[in-house]
């Protein structure tokens, strides 16, 4: 069965919202439960958030929002924490820069770069976190929380960002991923066809 670009691209931003709401509703759930004095927390929504990014750019504010709402509900938040998370998650799309100057291409194929985008997700969204809080009566020493609380989320970010970027596809842009399975395709068509490489007739 055929389907379209938008109906592709539909069925895999649905597939990553439910990915992200069940693991962040699991995470946060088997923490209240087994780890209820700790401080850190261990959050998958900026992980899924990157690779969105790579592969369908700003649609990635849909799960921003979605992962601060799974947590939310999850944890039983007051209703400034559903404000704090939802809305200030949604700073980490300023990493969106990167593609602007760089290209997703180069962003993609090199670690360092890989690296530093999802850093910048992540600090963008811990400040757009603060920021909101500040609304809200937070005060400016409150910043220093943020980060410190989901630092183990900045760590699992970084290793599985970079775990996807050797899975053919996961971490690349889906319109150029579409593009080179359908050339593939095609040559490998063009050999069966001629028995060996169409480029050299």
């Amino acid at each position: 069965m055929n389907i379209s670009f938008r109906q592709y691209r539909a069925i895999d931003l649905t597939i990553m919202l439910v990915i992200l709401a069940a693991a962040e509703a699991v995470i946060v759930t088997a923490a209240k439960f087994w780890f209820p004095g700790e401080l850190y927390v261990l959050s998958p929504t900026i992980t899924i958030v990157c690779i969105v990014m790579m592969r369908w750019g700003g649609f990635a504010a849909i799960h921003a929002v979605a992962g601060g709402l799974a947590m939310c509900i999850a944890s039983g938040a007051s209703t400034e924490q559903y404000v704090i998370y939802c809305v200030g998650n949604c700073a980490a799309l300023i990493a969106l820069l990167w593609f602007r100057f760089l290209g997703k291409e180069k962003v993609r194929s090199k670690v360092l770069f890989t690296a530093l985008f999802t850093l910048t997700a992540f600090c963008a969204e811990q400040v757009g976190r603060w920021l909101v809080a500040l609304i809200f009566g937070g005060t400016a020493g409150n910043i220093f929380g943020f980060f410190a609380s989901d630092s183990l989320s900045l760590i699992f970010a970084i290793l599985v960002v970079q775990l996807t970027r050797r899975l053919d596809g996961v971490f690349e842009d889906q319109k150029t991923y579409l593009l080179r399975i359908q050339a593939e395709q095609k040559r490998r068509e063009a050999e069966a066809e001629y028995g060996e490489d169409p480029g050299n007739y």
